[in-house]
């Protein structure tokens, strides 16, 4: 086929261009064509499409990286529902730019991994840690790396990995063999074996590993923990030692939650003085602005949710924090507001019943509680003990309608998305080590937490998801131990922030092994989100894998050190499961009652294994969907700085109609599936909800019809009975654009 005449070699000898180390050269449009038959190489792609979209940006000075940024944006102009593969095109051509960079930069591209880990040692890019490995062992591990790996990515993905995770003069398949030898470092035996396991499920993305992993551990010192809890205390060392670990979370890329329930309330004794108390608002404007400054190296600012039980005086502010009304130096717009619910609330709230809010300060003057540490049984009896002393014992304090309550509270949530909803009962049911405290509050991200105690002990979590998009059923168990290894790994390799974090990874070694990409692994089977069988069956199998091979850890080198009458050693497993419950969930029951027998026998190396984040961003790395809800939209365009990004499923072209949209699934639908796969994970979901406000959408058979505020309440309601243990952020979606909205439908409104 004849080139477009623009494009032919002798329509362009007056044109040079500018390469990348400052020389000039004629431009041949030989060279392009290669490019661009290369990017368009067994995709679904008509290279001469692209050809033809660049002959208008061509011109005399042009340089070679704007040649290339052209045929970038042409390919991404070029996507479209109907042709969603030139997002991949795209990404090649980012990567390309990324090879002829770094050769210009270093003088060499991949086939030289010893003499780039020597240099970035000498430059203190690289921890000496790697250094463990001999010059012979690094070559070995040189003939691992398979650039082919660096071209399965989009666009989006392709942009994220370079500019996120890749160090000056970094590739990515040198990024991912550096991590895999520093996390098989602490390996005893075997250990350039696992470290090639490693690298080969990290390279092909069977396996991410979270943000502070991939950007932390190859430098010094680097913290390796992406989620952390701490609790305030009611005094001011306290306070002011929570501020100041979060100042030292934020500085390393954590992300923290901080239970504040402790602090009294407003117009509280200070001193023996009352009405002097100002309550938490100021103690959390505090949190607030130390998340601003503290911005890593001015990345990104800090991220902090601030957590207090529902029963709390200070509810009601609590809840106007972000909202435009009212006094604005009592606001706090840049931290995330969570409830900490207890099913005694939620059961007056069913009951329509009241509710009352008392100053934690006064109840442990008076009456000697510490409400803030009860749950379950003993709240209730300490709350209905408390009610019973109002006007006598008990002077500060509000009674409000407990169903009126939570409708304020779907009502801020409709228009900032916030608060949280952290269940305290459910979750405090299946810790495994209440023998050793509580469990106060959820993480940032509502999907990992254990105990805490202000100042002794701090929540600290080590990260990666399965991508099941990128997984064959029989590879499950392989990737499951590996994941599992690689975590357990980290927790030697990590830096902690602060004395308390590192007392609790020492003596807990939490880990969390999420997943993403369900939404692809159904569309690739013909499933749907409501073939609960096969979605149970499936977190079935990740849950015995996972917990097995911590129990094999355990056996190799000892259990993590609360074991001893934690709900582990009595043979109760994910989230304190008695192996009865077994006998009747499990597909395979004989492999939980074997492996409660192999813990108690052997103990089990990490008290909670698994977790599910949000995965919002490194999905987009890993080329599937977020974790395991549905898709937003099975195409839309994301806006970044430089334009507008497609963004799609990897599955979309095959199987387009077995990707269920988000925005027109009803989200009972959504709770039932998340309850089903939280029976299998001993921790937590990151569980957003997204409600539809358009008529129409839910009830095909009632256009007029729109969401109510009904159905959000009856969502909500059926998330705590279906024992899903939080709910992350409320979205909502109005207009007939699909795009996310604060504003509300006139129903919801009332």
């Amino acid at each position: 086929m004849q080139a477009p005449s623009s494009l032919r070699e002798n329509s362009t000898t007056d044109i040079y261009v500018v390469r990348r180390n400052g020389s000039t050269t004629p431009l041949e449009i030989s060279k392009i064509r290669k490019v661009v038959n290369w990017a368009t190489q067994g995709i679904h792609a008509n290279p001469i499409a692209l050809e033809a979209s660049l002959t208008t940006r061509l011109r005399p000075g042009i340089t070679t990286r704007e040649i290339q940024d052209n045929l970038i944006r042409c390919a991404l102009d070029l996507c479209s529902p109907e042709e969603p593969d030139w997002r991949y095109v795209a990404g090649r051509l980012h990567i390309w730019s990324l090879w002829k960079d770094t050769k210009v930069s270093r003088g060499y591209q991949y086939g030289h991994y010893a003499r780039t880990v020597q240099t970035k040692v000498l430059s203190g890019q690289y921890s000496r840690d790697i250094l463990i490995y001999t010059r012979e062992e690094l070559e070995i591990a040189n003939s691992w790396i398979n650039p082919e790996w660096d071209v399965d990515y989009d666009y989006a993905g392709a942009v994220l990995l370079t500019k996120r995770y890749l160090l000056t003069d970094e590739l990515p398949q040198e990024a991912f063999l550096t991590c895999a030898l520093l996390i098989a470092s602490v390996e005893s035996e075997n250990r350039l074996d696992k470290a090639r396991r490693f690298y080969e499920a990290i390279a092909r993305r069977q396996i991410s590993l979270a943000t502070p992993i991939l950007a932390n551990l190859r430098v010094e010192n680097g913290t390796l923990s992406s989620c952390f809890i701490t609790a305030m205390d009611d005094n001011l060392e306290s306070i002011f030692g929570a501020i100041h670990d979060v100042a030292r979370i934020s500085k390393n890329g954590g992300g923290v939650g901080v239970n504040i329930s402790r602090v009294r309330g407003t117009g509280s004794w200070v001193m023996g003085k009352k009405n002097a108390s100002g309550g938490v608002v100021p103690w959390i404007k505090l949190l607030n602005d130390t998340a601003i400054a503290v911005n890593q190296g001015g990345r990104r600012a800090g991220a902090v949710t601030v957590s207090l039980d529902i029963w709390h005086l200070d509810l009601l502010e609590f809840l106007e924090m972000q909202t435009e009304n009212g006094d604005q130096r009592r606001k706090a717009y840049d931290v995330f507001p969570q409830l900490v619910v207890s099913d005694e609330f939620m059961r007056r709230v069913a009951a329509n019943t009241t509710w009352t809010l008392v100053d934690p300060y006064e109840v442990r003057m008076s009456l000697g509680i510490e409400l803030a540490q009860l749950w379950g049984e003993e709240f209730e009896n300490a709350y209905h003990q408390i009610e019973a002393c109002l006007d006598k014992s008990i002077t500060l304090y509000q009674k409000v309608n407990a169903r009126l309550l939570l409708k304020q509270i779907m009502r801020t949530q409709l228009e900032t998305g916030m608060p949280y909803l952290w269940f305290k009962d459910t979750v405090n049911r299946a810790n495994p080590n209440k023998h050793e405290g509580y469990i106060p509050s959820g993480n940032l991200c509502q999907e990992s937490w254990s105990n805490v105690k202000p100042g002794e002990e701090s929540h600290t979590c080590n990260l990666l998801s399965i991508n099941l998009a990128n997984l064959e059923d029989k590879q499950r168990a392989d990737i499951c131990e590996i994941a599992v290894r690689i975590l357990d790994n980290t927790i030697e390799l990590t830096s902690p922030p602060f004395a308390a974090s590192a007392t609790h990874n020492a003596k807990y070694r939490t880990i969390g092994v999420g997943c993403m990409g369900l939404a692809d692994w159904l569309a690739k089977r013909h499933l749907t989100y409501t073939h609960l069988q096969e979605i149970s069956d499936l977190f079935e199998d990740i849950a015995y894998y996972c917990t097995a091979t911590s129990m094999q850890l355990a056996n190799e080198r000892g259990a993590y050190p609360a074991f001893a009458l934690s709900e582990w050693s009595k043979g109760n497993l994910l989230g304190a499961k008695p192996v009865e419950w077994f006998l009747q969930h499990a597909s395979k029951p004989e492999r939980f009652l074997k492996l409660s027998q192999e813990i108690q026998q052997h103990g089990i190396r990490n008290s909670h294994i698994t977790a599910i984040a949000p995965n919002t961003s490194s999905s987009l790395v890993q080329g599937c969907t977020a974790s395991v809800l549905p898709i937003y939209s099975k195409f839309f365009y994301e806006k970044w700085a430089k334009g507008s990004v497609p963004i799609a499923p990897p599955y979309i072209r095959d199987k387009f109609w077995f990707y269920v949209e988000n925005k027109t699934l009803l989200q009972k639908k959504v709770v039932r599936a998340i309850s089903t796969i939280q029976q299998w994970i001993d921790t937590g979901i990151s569980m957003e909800l997204l409600f539809n406000l358009n008529a129409g959408v839910y009830f095909p058979d009632e256009p007029e019809r729109c969401l109510t505020a009904v159905d959000i309440f009856e969502t909500i309601m059926l998330a705590w009975k279906l024992d899903c243990k939080a709910i992350y952020y409320i979205r909502t979606v109005q207009k007939d654009s699909f795009k996310e909205s604060n504003e509300q439908c006139t129903a919801c409104a009332n």
